[in-house]
Order: structure tokens, then sequence, then C-alpha cells
């Protein structure tokens, strides 16, 4: 059995299962499929909610639960339950006989790795619970003092904590221990009765320790006031067709859903992507270089808040490159479309929890830099708009039509950065806009550790990033 200290004690108890037990019923269930496994997990979450100068909230829970998948050409059985206990794992076996028996050679096991990206330690135990709310409350009360204007704050803290078991029939077994935190600080503004709100937020892979660093929250402090004085002053955005700068780190947002869901394998397995059946085409502007890393580490320590040190599947993540100087090179895979497309696992099979079956989803996912000094190609814009951030927006993955709404724009005249305008919206589709772009900035950045990525029902963390980026001819939804 497990030791006291060892993280696997939440997935085994010596009444319901233990390891050799877990892998032999493992064996047992996929006996005929292709591929498949068992996927142990135990996750703790807490969140402290902190708004009118007071703690609304502070939520802690834990669950455990397996999944067990089978495999069998196209076809999968998935089966799951919040028990781990042999007898549990057997019933939902009896779930899988349903399927064919085995078409092909059993699949491949993943390649080995001892890479961890991030420390096994639990941030959650790690800083007690009167320190995290004395956090929240020197947040608020630094906010409220920087500027008479402020009238609400806003702070969220949340952090999790995973312990992961993928168990395979042939005997591979890999283990993945996950910390994840965040801090979330929104502010409201008031001035001669127009209310405008800003927002900034930070987290990755790693311990707390960063997120507590006075220079830190106090950084998140100034972002999210300096975006909200910043709407204070903001007209009415104009309408129609606009060359279009993109800031750095975040707008990368774009990028992620109008163009990254239409590079994951099931949509292009199926032909119901926009880039199906392209690789080997030219699908960008020459110097567009997109790329799918769940390999990257945080520069504070510990991995991106996209960064897996393996995949839900087993499989070790890394870079892929999906677009080269606007050539269409690859797609992002889990086990399942790989092999369905003649391809290899690319470390993307991931998936909410064990109560979810995996499918190809992004990690990190961004564009290169370029060359292109981003004041020169501000310089260049006779009359445009710079979106700096971007809020919630709404995207068709077959096609890629998308409508993204600013946080943060302004106008461009004459090469120079001018007013501040609010409600612009942006509006195109993926594949056209990749085409359209004219300038590649040499200041790549990744986001701050704040995505969520949606599909199919499930919410994974996420990365975004990009450099300055200048493309023509988009169309601007406005105000004015």
């Amino acid at each position: 059995m497990t030791s006291p200290t060892d993280p696997r004690r939440f997935l085994y108890r010596a009444d319901a299962l233990d390891p050799d037990l877990a892998q032999r019923l493992a064996r047992e269930a996929l006996a005929q499929a292709d591929d498949g496994e068992l996927y142990l997990q135990y996750r703790a979450t807490e969140s402290f909610g902190f708004d009118d100068g007071r703690l609304k909230t502070a939520d802690y829970s834990t669950d455990a639960g397996f999944g067990l998948r089978a495999v069998s050409g196209e076809m999968t059985g998935f089966a799951h339950a919040s028990d781990i206990s042999a007898g549990a794992i057997r019933r939902a076996a009896e779930t899988l006989a349903l399927l064919d028996p085995a078409r092909q050679a059993h699949a491949a096991p993943p390649p080995r790795t001892n890479r961890h990206l991030y420390d096994e330690a639990n941030p959650l135990d790690l800083i007690p619970f009167a320190k995290k709310v004395d956090l929240c409350q020197k947040v608020d009360a630094a906010a409220r003092a920087r500027d008479p204007r402020v009238v609400q704050v806003s702070v969220a803290l949340a952090g999790s904590w995973s312990v992961v078991e993928i168990v395979r029939a042939d005997g591979f077994l890999a283990t993945d221990i996950r910390p994840l935190v965040r801090l979330n600080v929104s502010i409201v503004v008031e001035e001669n009765g127009r209310r405008e709100s800003g927002y900034f937020g930070l987290g990755g892979r790693y311990m707390y320790d960063h997120l507590f660093e006075e220079a830190q929250w106090n950084r998140a402090i100034d972002a999210a006031l300096d975006q909200a004085l910043v709407n204070l002053r903001a007209v009415d955005a104009p309408a129609g067709e606009f060359t279009v700068l993109l800031g750095p780190g975040w707008p990368g947002v774009l990028l992620h859903e109008a163009v990254g869901h239409g590079l994951e394998g099931d949509f292009n397995r199926k032909g119901t992507s926009a880039f199906s059946g392209r690789i080997g085409e030219r699908v960008a502007a020459p110097g567009v270089t997109v790329v799918d890393d769940g390999s990257l580490e945080s520069p504070v320590g510990g991995g991106r808040r996209g960064s897996l040190s393996i995949d839900d599947e087993g499989t070790p993540t890394g870079e892929t490159v999906l677009i080269e100087d606007g050539i269409l090179k690859g797609y992002m895979q889990d086990r399942l479309n790989a092999r369905l497309m003649g391809a290899e696992p690319t470390g993307n099979g991931r998936r909410e929890s064990f109560a979810h079956a995996p499918m190809p989803r992004m990690t990190n996912t961004f564009m290169r830099g370029g060359s292109d000094d981003p004041a020169e190609l501000l310089s260049r814009v006779k009359t445009g708009i710079f979106a700096k951030s971007f809020g919630g927006g709404q995207v068709d993955i077959v096609s890629g039509k998308f409508v993204f709404s600013c946080t943060e724009a302004y106008r461009i005249e004459n090469g120079r950065i001018g007013d501040s305008i609010k409600g612009a919206t942006l509006i195109g589709d993926g594949p056209s806009v990749l085409t359209k772009v004219v300038g590649i900035g040499n200041d790549m950045a990744i986001d701050e550790g704040i995505g969520i990525c949606g599909k199919g029902g499930q919410s994974v963390p996420a990365g975004v990033g990009q450099p300055t980026l200048l493309v023509s001819g988009l169309t601007v939804g406005g105000t004015a």
C-alpha cells in the first residue's frame, strides 16, 4: 500500500483498492479493447470571494473518483463513478461489454517520462486560512486607497490540488500531482455619475507564494485600476473596416478561439474544420508561426496555467508546431484521433475530471514573435484601432467566425494612440484573419495565467499568447 506521506494515499485505501488490484482490473476490463485506461483522480479546491469590503464566500471541497474508458476502432465506451473501489470499477467494466472486440492490434503505451514541471506540494495546505483572508483584505484596502473614484473592489483567490493516476492494461502507469492557483482583481470607478470597470488576474501551476508577494498583488491593482480609469474617459467606438493593432499577451485569446479549436484533431478527422485536409497548404501570411506547447515553465517556477507534465492519457506534453511561416504543419492530437489519422499523439488529450472522457484540447497556444518593432507597427497605421485587451466573445468552431468584445481599446490616428473607446467588437473569421497579418512584433508574451477553455461541455485551464500584431481590414462593430 501507499505510505502516509505518499499523495497516492488519496487514491488507494486498504479496504477499497490497492495499486496492484487497480492494474489487474484495468487489464481485465480492457483486454478486448484497442486502447483505453483507468483514470483515478483526487482533487481539492478552494476559493475566496471578497466583495464590498468583506468576505462574501469561502469555499472548500474535495472529490475523488475514476473514469474507465475502452476504445475499439472509432467507438468509445466510458463509465465513471465518485467511488474509487474495486467493486465500482468492476461494475463500470460491465458497461464496456457492449463494445465490439478490438479491431486491430492494441495501441502502444505512451512514452515514459520523469519530467515534473511543478512542485508536488499542496498550495492549499501551505498558507493558513486567516492569511488568505488577510490578503483579500489588503488588496481591497489598497485598491480603495489608490483613487477616490474607486467605488467597488472585488478580489477572488482560488487554488486547487489534484492527484491523478493513469493505469493501462499493458502495465503502463503514470502519476501526476497538479497544483493551480489564481488571483483576480476587479475595480469599478465612478465619476460624474458614470461607472466603468477594469480587471486583472494572474496565476499558474505553482504555490501561492508568488501571489502573496506585495509587488505582485499591487501590480494587479494598478493594472485593473488603470484599465478602469482609461474606460472612464472612453468615447463611443467607430464602426466599419479598420486596420487593427492587437496588443501582446492576452489578446492571443482571439487566436485561441478563432484558430486554435479548428486545429484540434477531432474536428479535422471529421472534416468539420476550416483547416481539414489542408496540411502543407498556406493558411496564413508569411511569418505567422502558431505553436501549442504544454511544457512551458512559469517565469516564477512551476508551470504555466495550461502546462502539464503529462496529458490526461499519460502522453508527455511538448511543443507542437501547428502553422510554420504560414504553412499548415499539423494538428493537436489525443491518442484516439492520432491513431485514426495515422499521426502521433501530441500530448493534447485532456479532460476536465475523472467524470469526463479525454479529447484533443489546447494547452498553451500562441503565435511566435517576429522581427518588427511594435512602435514601428503603430507608426504604419493612419486610421485604425488598437485592441489592448479582450473580454468575452462568441466563436463558431467549424467556420472560425468570431465576435470579440474589447475591454480596453483606442483609436489610432496618424500613427499615434488617440482616445480610448468603449463598445468596440472585432468581427471576422480565424482563417482569413491569419492571412491579413501584415506585421509581427518582437514582443511575444504569454498571458498572466487566467485562461479557461471550454469545449464539449468541459472546461480546462489554458494559456494564450502572441506578439503585437498588425492586421489589415478587420470589421469593427462600434457604438458610434
